[in-house]
């Protein structure tokens, strides 16, 4: 929308079933634990994913959202040629601060609609993670609320994330 001049190329805006939606802006916290995450999943990862932080993922023609983090399938270069689907994500991770209803309600369900195999919700204010898992056409059949322990993700076998260093903001 940006590239031809609907939309301001700084306009923080995503595309959610055929509607333009105003992006929060994103506050110290936010930008803490992205970037918290952002580490924790690079080194977890290493060369298993591309972990791709707040960039846009073409769901379908009519949603194109802006996770804040994606672990996405290698090599990378298949990305040159269109934004990544949902066949491409292994993991996808939203960040909340003032959105938790809005992306367990609306941004789930989407994102399990198209086939995203685990979605993690980080609750900033709750300080727990929301894990989703098996996608359905309704919205996710596995939905745990964890606080503390070790994850494992799912499409990753082996890769485990901490969640204490992970909430630890």
């Amino acid at each position: 929308m940006a590239e031809v001049g609907l939309l301001a190329p700084d306009a923080r805006v995503e595309l959610i079933e055929g509607e333009v939606i105003d992006m929060a802006p994103i506050g110290e916290q936010h930008f803490y634990v992205v970037n918290l995450l952002n580490k924790v999943f690079m080194r977890a990862v290493g060369e298993r994913a591309i972990v791709s932080v707040q960039q846009p993922v073409r769901l379908s023609a009519r949603s194109q959202p802006e996770p804040d983090l994606t672990l996405l399938k290698p090599p990378g270069e298949q990305y040159l040629k269109g934004l990544p689907k949902g066949s491409d994500i292994f993991l996808l991770v939203e960040v909340s601060d003032s959105t938790l209803p809005y992306d367990l309600k609306i941004k789930a369900p989407l994102y399990a609609r198209h086939g995203i195999p685990e979605v993690w919700i980080v609750d900033i204010n709750g300080k727990q993670l929301h894990s989703l898992r098996e996608p359905t056409d309704d919205g996710y059949k596995t939905i745990h609320v964890i606080q503390h322990g070790v994850l494992e993700i799912a499409t990753l076998p082996g890769v485990q994330i901490d969640l204490s260093e992970v909430l630890s903001f």
